[in-house]
């Protein structure tokens, strides 16, 4: 039971007093590009998407 409790002591002196947590404005602007990167990514997918809906209807209406 020692283990756990030595477990989480060195996990929360770890977390507080050893790691270096972003500014909030930093926060901000990595969130800003993570929603920007998003929208990017899912708009190329809709291309893709329509594009090849597209030339497959195209394909099937042939035969």
């Amino acid at each position: 039971m020692s283990a756990i409790k030595t477990y989480f002591q060195e996990s929360y002196e770890e977390l507080v007093n050893k790691t270096s947590w972003p500014t909030w404005s930093e926060l901000q602007k990595s969130s800003v590009l993570v929603a920007v990167a998003s929208v990017v990514i899912a708009l190329i997918i809709f291309a893709m998407d329509k594009i090849i809906s597209t030339a497959l209807e195209l394909f099937y209406s042939l035969f």
